[in-house]
């Protein structure tokens, strides 16, 4: 991504503000969000996102042996060789594994296959610019365009296992509530600009009024520019509000923070499974990354602040 020389940021607030990157390869424009709370709040030290930095940089024919609640790496090992055994062969070296680690018996074991190919942040990020100008237009926060972008088939346009499909990866029915034309002959999902309005639409509408519910009715204080309470919105953006709710209410949650956070990384209830607990640890790895490519290409910082309507 060489090219890319100035970086105009326009704060909005006083964490967060998009970044508009000039290259000098074709004299365009990129857009982006940064959130300074991910590093002041030390988001990117913890386990989860640095185990998630690492998994994005390894080619899927190596794997990572994890501590699943923790994510604490144990060695790297051949993901294919792995994928070979039995299935009574796998339960005997993860047994063989917690012995050798000292580990409770019972201790849930993954072994996490590389993602780099999958997750290349460098190719979605024109993608990302056309979500930030998108959103900004409805006057939805852009950070949300950025995070889903960067979770959601990065550079793809591919179905998921459950139904979803485009660059927001919004079910049938989801997509159509949200002004959306899904039919045998017509997939407006599959329109960028569309599936971004109908991505928008969800999460100022549904998402964020849905996690204001579920955090009230808990009783637990928050503030919407925090990150911490944008992350839980891509939780409920992910597994709905119902199973987010059902979460909150089975761990006794009364206070947000990275604490919650953190909680629910390690928690399950209904729907709310492995791949849900991975969600925001993805976006954080995945946001510290972007950070890092744009800082590592750019030449000259100039800091613009403008007032946040």
């Amino acid at each position: 991504m060489s090219g890319y020389l100035l970086l105009l940021i326009n704060a909005v607030g006083q964490t967060t503000g998009v970044i508009e990157v000039y290259s000098d390869k074709d004299s365009s424009y990129s857009y982006f969000v940064q959130n300074e709370q991910l590093f002041f709040e030390s988001w990117d030290t913890l386990a989860q996102p640095i185990f998630w930095r690492r998994i994005m940089s390894m080619s899927p024919d190596s794997g990572l042996v994890n501590v699943a609640s923790t994510r604490e790496v144990l060695f790297q090992t051949s993901y294919w060789d792995y994928k070979k055994k039995t299935t009574k062969e796998r339960l005997k070296f993860k047994d063989s594994v917690r012995k050798e680690y000292c580990l409770e018996y019972g201790t849930k074991l993954y072994l996490t296959s590389g993602k780099k190919e999958f997750y290349n942040i460098e190719k979605v990020m024109p993608s990302i610019s056309k979500g930030v100008e998108v959103f900004s237009e409805l006057n939805v926060d852009p950070w949300y365009a950025q995070a889903i972008l960067l979770i959601e088939s990065p550079g793809k346009l591919a179905y998921s296992n459950t139904g979803a499909y485009g660059p927001f990866q919004l079910m049938k029915s989801v997509a159509r509530s949200h002004g959306l034309k899904v039919n045998k002959y017509v997939d407006e999902r599959k329109d960028f600009d569309k599936s971004a309005k109908g991505a928008a639409s969800l999460i100022s509408n549904t998402c964020i009024p849905e996690a204001v519910r579920i955090l009230s009715k808990n009783d637990i204080e928050y503030c919407e520019d925090d990150l911490w309470f944008k992350l839980f919105v891509l939780h409920i953006y992910h597994a709905g509000a119902g199973n987010v709710s059902g979460l909150l209410g089975s761990i006794d949650a009364s206070k947000g923070g990275m604490e919650l956070i953190q909680t629910m990384w390690q928690s399950q209830w209904g729907g709310f499974k492995n791949a849900s607990q991975n969600y925001s640890q993805v976006a954080l790895a995945s946001m510290i990354i972007l950070n890092d490519i744009i800082e590592e290409n750019s030449k000259y910082i100039y800091e613009c602040y403008i007032a946040h309507e």
